[in-house]
């Protein structure tokens, strides 16, 4: 009678070796130099840029412009300094103009 329990060997993969592979299986290419040829990669590599970029003077005199004009805003509202009183419509102006210098400042490279 056939056993079919946990202790049977029917079933049972051949543990593998724990040798690599030999030296004709690592290489795809011919080794009849001694030399193996790695097989190409399925990677992207960009091309190397044949000039750097370079953003015009005025990216960052824009940038900190909007950045520094929006501080501002704000806080003069906050200082009931601008005409009008306090007013929401300020401070959105004033996010509004941060947002633009955040948006410029990912144009400068």
């Amino acid at each position: 009678m056939a056993q079919t329990g946990p202790g049977s060997r029917q079933g049972r993969a051949k543990p593998r070796s724990s040798k690599g592979p030999t030296p004709k299986q690592a290489g795809s290419a011919s080794t009849t130099s001694g030399r193996v040829t790695p097989k190409p990669s399925s990677r992207y590599t960009p091309p190397i840029p044949r000039t750097e970029k370079v953003s015009p003077k005025w990216v960052p005199i824009l940038m900190f412009g909007l950045l520094i004009l929006g501080m501002l805003t704000i806080v003069l509202n906050y200082l009931e300094l601008l005409p009008g009183g306090a007013d929401n419509w300020y401070l959105l102006a004033g996010l509004g103009l941060i947002t633009g210098g955040f948006i410029t400042s990912t144009r400068y490279r």
